[in-house]
Protein backbone atom coordinates (compact mmCIF):
# COMPACT_ATOMS: atom_id res chain seq x y z
CA UNK A 1 0.00 0.00 0.00
CA UNK A 2 1.28 3.76 -0.47
CA UNK A 3 0.60 6.14 2.59
CA UNK A 4 1.37 9.82 2.00
CA UNK A 5 2.11 11.93 5.72
CA UNK A 6 1.80 15.85 6.42
CA UNK A 7 5.08 16.92 8.21
CA UNK A 8 6.11 19.59 10.53
CA UNK A 9 9.27 19.92 11.33
CA UNK A 10 12.01 22.33 12.50
CA UNK A 11 14.81 22.29 10.78
CA UNK A 12 17.67 24.04 12.66
CA UNK A 13 20.49 21.86 13.09
CA UNK A 14 19.05 19.33 10.71
CA UNK A 15 21.14 19.09 6.61
CA UNK A 16 18.17 19.50 5.07
CA UNK A 17 15.45 16.92 3.91
CA UNK A 18 17.89 14.85 1.74
CA UNK A 19 19.59 11.76 3.88
CA UNK A 20 23.23 12.42 3.27
CA UNK A 21 26.37 9.71 1.96
CA UNK A 22 27.39 10.47 5.98
CA UNK A 23 25.41 8.73 8.10
CA UNK A 24 25.75 10.17 10.79
CA UNK A 25 24.36 13.69 9.70
CA UNK A 26 21.34 14.42 10.77
CA UNK A 27 18.74 15.29 7.72
CA UNK A 28 14.55 14.99 8.41
CA UNK A 29 14.53 12.54 5.85
CA UNK A 30 16.78 9.76 7.39
CA UNK A 31 15.13 10.46 11.71
CA UNK A 32 12.02 9.78 9.41
CA UNK A 33 12.69 6.96 7.61
CA UNK A 34 14.39 5.24 11.15
CA UNK A 35 10.93 5.88 12.67
CA UNK A 36 8.78 4.32 10.06
CA UNK A 37 10.75 1.46 9.91
CA UNK A 38 10.25 0.72 13.51
CA UNK A 39 6.13 0.69 13.22
CA UNK A 40 6.68 -0.85 9.46
CA UNK A 41 9.02 -3.58 10.97
CA UNK A 42 10.67 -3.16 7.70
CA UNK A 43 12.95 -0.29 5.59
CA UNK A 44 11.41 2.52 4.75
CA UNK A 45 11.76 5.06 2.05
CA UNK A 46 10.36 8.40 1.60
CA UNK A 47 9.67 10.52 -1.17
CA UNK A 48 8.92 14.02 -0.15
CA UNK A 49 7.34 16.98 -2.38
CA UNK A 50 10.28 19.48 -2.01
CA UNK A 51 13.64 18.94 -0.73
CA UNK A 52 14.52 21.90 2.19
CA UNK A 53 17.94 22.99 2.78
CA UNK A 54 19.99 22.96 5.91
CA UNK A 55 18.06 25.04 8.72
CA UNK A 56 14.60 25.24 6.89
CA UNK A 57 11.38 24.90 8.31
CA UNK A 58 8.59 22.97 7.00
CA UNK A 59 4.74 23.45 8.24
CA UNK A 60 3.43 21.69 5.54
CA UNK A 61 5.99 19.07 4.07
CA UNK A 62 4.09 16.15 2.49
CA UNK A 63 5.86 12.51 1.63
CA UNK A 64 4.66 9.40 0.90
CA UNK A 65 5.88 5.76 1.47
CA UNK A 66 5.26 2.38 -0.06
CA UNK A 67 4.70 -0.71 2.84
CA UNK A 68 3.39 -4.00 3.11
CA UNK A 69 2.62 -3.65 6.97
CA UNK A 70 -0.99 -3.63 7.33
CA UNK A 71 -1.36 -0.82 10.30
CA UNK A 72 -4.58 1.16 11.61
CA UNK A 73 -4.03 4.30 9.42
CA UNK A 74 -3.20 6.47 13.04
CA UNK A 75 -0.48 4.21 13.85
CA UNK A 76 1.87 6.06 11.54
CA UNK A 77 0.87 9.09 13.07
CA UNK A 78 1.08 8.07 16.68
CA UNK A 79 3.03 5.35 16.89
CA UNK A 80 5.91 7.09 14.14
CA UNK A 81 5.72 10.70 16.68
CA UNK A 82 6.62 8.29 19.72
CA UNK A 83 9.91 7.57 17.48
CA UNK A 84 10.55 11.19 16.46
CA UNK A 85 12.72 14.14 18.27
CA UNK A 86 10.06 17.07 19.49
CA UNK A 87 11.36 19.19 15.97
CA UNK A 88 9.62 16.71 13.75
CA UNK A 89 5.87 15.51 13.74
CA UNK A 90 3.35 13.81 11.55
CA UNK A 91 0.70 15.71 11.67
CA UNK A 92 -2.07 13.53 9.35
CA UNK A 93 -1.76 9.82 7.65
CA UNK A 94 -3.88 9.11 4.11
CA UNK A 95 -3.77 6.01 2.14
CA UNK A 96 -3.47 6.82 -1.93
CA UNK A 97 -3.58 4.84 -5.17
CA UNK A 98 -0.16 4.16 -6.57
CA UNK A 99 -0.64 6.72 -8.99
CA UNK A 100 0.42 9.17 -6.20
CA UNK A 101 3.55 10.68 -5.52
CA UNK A 102 4.63 13.27 -3.31
CA UNK A 103 6.70 15.46 -5.93
CA UNK A 104 5.66 14.71 -9.26
CA UNK A 105 1.78 14.98 -8.69
CA UNK A 106 2.19 18.33 -6.53
CA UNK A 107 1.30 21.08 -8.87
CA UNK A 108 2.53 23.89 -6.64
CA UNK A 109 4.43 24.91 -3.42
CA UNK A 110 4.87 27.91 -1.37
CA UNK A 111 7.60 29.28 1.08
CA UNK A 112 7.00 31.80 3.31
CA UNK A 113 10.29 34.11 4.34
CA UNK A 114 10.30 35.98 7.85
CA UNK A 115 12.24 38.81 8.04
CA UNK A 116 13.36 40.26 11.46
CA UNK A 117 13.96 43.95 10.69
CA UNK A 118 15.27 45.66 13.31
CA UNK A 119 18.87 47.02 14.38
CA UNK A 120 19.35 44.72 16.88
CA UNK A 121 19.45 40.90 16.61
CA UNK A 122 16.94 38.85 17.68
CA UNK A 123 17.56 36.72 21.15
CA UNK A 124 14.43 34.24 21.38
CA UNK A 125 13.79 34.69 17.44
CA UNK A 126 17.39 33.32 17.04
CA UNK A 127 17.16 30.53 13.84
CA UNK A 128 13.25 31.38 13.29
CA UNK A 129 14.15 34.42 11.64
CA UNK A 130 16.09 36.03 9.71
CA UNK A 131 18.00 38.77 10.83
CA UNK A 132 18.30 42.22 9.00
CA UNK A 133 19.97 45.04 10.94
CA UNK A 134 19.62 47.74 8.04
CA UNK A 135 16.00 49.11 7.56
CA UNK A 136 13.44 47.44 4.88
CA UNK A 137 11.10 48.96 2.33
CA UNK A 138 8.31 46.35 1.31
CA UNK A 139 7.09 48.82 -1.66
CA UNK A 140 10.24 48.63 -3.15
CA UNK A 141 10.61 45.40 -2.50
CA UNK A 142 6.82 44.70 -3.94
CA UNK A 143 7.77 46.28 -7.22
CA UNK A 144 10.63 44.01 -7.92
CA UNK A 145 8.92 41.11 -7.08
CA UNK A 146 6.60 41.74 -10.03
CA UNK A 147 9.27 41.26 -12.31
CA UNK A 148 9.39 37.30 -11.04
CA UNK A 149 5.49 36.18 -11.83
CA UNK A 150 4.88 33.92 -14.68
CA UNK A 151 7.58 30.84 -16.79
CA UNK A 152 11.72 32.39 -16.91
CA UNK A 153 14.58 31.18 -16.68
CA UNK A 154 16.27 31.57 -13.25
CA UNK A 155 19.54 30.14 -13.71
CA UNK A 156 20.55 33.83 -11.63
CA UNK A 157 18.64 32.35 -8.72
CA UNK A 158 20.02 28.15 -8.78
CA UNK A 159 22.87 27.40 -6.63
CA UNK A 160 26.04 25.89 -8.48
CA UNK A 161 25.14 23.04 -6.76
CA UNK A 162 21.41 22.44 -8.49
CA UNK A 163 21.09 19.18 -10.60
CA UNK A 164 17.79 20.11 -12.26
CA UNK A 165 17.44 19.73 -16.38
CA UNK A 166 16.44 23.44 -16.83
CA UNK A 167 16.15 26.32 -15.01
CA UNK A 168 12.73 27.08 -16.07
CA UNK A 169 9.81 27.74 -13.36
CA UNK A 170 7.16 29.15 -13.41
CA UNK A 171 6.62 31.74 -10.08
CA UNK A 172 2.46 32.50 -9.84
CA UNK A 173 2.32 34.66 -6.94
CA UNK A 174 4.27 37.02 -4.95
CA UNK A 175 3.33 38.83 -1.49
CA UNK A 176 4.53 41.18 1.11
CA UNK A 177 3.49 42.19 4.46
CA UNK A 178 5.26 43.79 7.27
CA UNK A 179 3.98 44.01 11.19
CA UNK A 180 5.67 45.95 13.09
CA UNK A 181 9.90 44.90 13.05
CA UNK A 182 8.67 41.58 11.19
CA UNK A 183 8.55 41.26 6.92
CA UNK A 184 6.47 38.10 5.67
CA UNK A 185 7.47 37.17 2.16
CA UNK A 186 5.52 34.55 0.66
CA UNK A 187 6.59 33.14 -2.93
CA UNK A 188 4.66 30.64 -5.00
CA UNK A 189 5.48 28.42 -8.28
CA UNK A 190 5.30 25.03 -10.04
CA UNK A 191 8.57 23.91 -8.53
CA UNK A 192 11.85 25.49 -7.53
CA UNK A 193 15.66 25.10 -7.97
CA UNK A 194 18.14 24.99 -5.19
CA UNK A 195 18.18 27.95 -3.12
CA UNK A 196 16.04 29.88 -5.35
CA UNK A 197 14.05 31.15 -3.13
CA UNK A 198 16.83 32.37 -0.60
CA UNK A 199 18.42 33.79 -3.77
CA UNK A 200 15.43 35.30 -4.62
CA UNK A 201 15.28 36.79 -1.08
CA UNK A 202 18.95 38.32 -1.13
CA UNK A 203 18.08 40.11 -4.33
CA UNK A 204 14.93 41.84 -2.54
CA UNK A 205 16.77 42.86 0.37
CA UNK A 206 19.44 44.70 -1.03
CA UNK A 207 16.66 46.24 -3.32
CA UNK A 208 14.67 46.88 -0.05
CA UNK A 209 17.93 48.73 1.56
CA UNK A 210 17.49 51.11 -1.39
CA UNK A 211 21.31 50.02 -2.47
CA UNK A 212 19.95 48.80 -5.91
CA UNK A 213 16.93 50.37 -7.85
CA UNK A 214 13.71 48.24 -8.42
CA UNK A 215 15.06 47.55 -12.25
CA UNK A 216 18.34 45.61 -10.78
CA UNK A 217 15.75 42.51 -10.32
CA UNK A 218 15.09 42.52 -14.15
CA UNK A 219 18.98 42.59 -14.84
CA UNK A 220 19.76 39.49 -12.67
CA UNK A 221 16.97 37.58 -14.72
CA UNK A 222 18.42 38.83 -18.01
CA UNK A 223 21.99 38.11 -16.69
CA UNK A 224 21.09 34.05 -16.34
CA UNK A 225 24.03 34.47 -14.29
CA UNK A 226 24.37 33.73 -10.88
CA UNK A 227 27.30 36.16 -10.23
CA UNK A 228 25.05 38.52 -11.13
CA UNK A 229 22.53 38.12 -7.85
CA UNK A 230 23.32 39.11 -4.22
CA UNK A 231 24.77 37.14 -2.07
CA UNK A 232 22.39 33.86 -1.24
CA UNK A 233 20.45 34.88 2.26
CA UNK A 234 20.01 32.99 5.95
CA UNK A 235 17.94 29.50 5.63
CA UNK A 236 16.73 30.58 9.24
CA UNK A 237 13.66 32.39 8.15
CA UNK A 238 12.69 30.36 5.06
CA UNK A 239 9.59 27.60 5.81
CA UNK A 240 7.83 25.56 3.12
CA UNK A 241 3.88 26.29 4.31
CA UNK A 242 2.06 24.65 1.21
CA UNK A 243 2.24 21.79 -1.41
CA UNK A 244 -0.69 22.35 -3.82
CA UNK A 245 -2.27 18.93 -5.61
CA UNK A 246 -4.92 18.37 -8.30
CA UNK A 247 -7.90 16.12 -6.97
CA UNK A 248 -8.92 13.71 -5.96
CA UNK A 249 -5.70 14.16 -3.41
CA UNK A 250 -7.28 16.47 -1.06
CA UNK A 251 -5.15 16.90 2.39
CA UNK A 252 -5.67 18.52 5.78
CA UNK A 253 -4.19 22.07 5.78
CA UNK A 254 -1.85 22.70 8.53
CA UNK A 255 -2.92 24.60 11.36
CA UNK A 256 0.82 26.02 12.42
CA UNK A 257 0.29 29.61 11.95
CA UNK A 258 3.91 31.00 11.07
CA UNK A 259 5.09 33.99 12.67
CA UNK A 260 7.69 33.62 14.24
Amino acid sequence: MRIALGIEYNGYGLYGWQEQAQKDLPTVQGILQEALSKIANEPIYLHCAGRTDANVHATDQVVHFDTRAKRHIDAWIWGTNTHLPPGIVVRWAKMVDYSFHARFTATARRYRYIIYNNPVRPGILSRRATWCYYPLDIELMRTAASYLIGEQDFSSFRSSQCNSKSPMRNITDVSFERQGDFIFFEIEANAFLHHMVRNIAGVLMKIGSGAKPTGWMQEVLAAKSRRAAAETAAPDGLYLIKVRYPEPYIFPPSQTVVLI
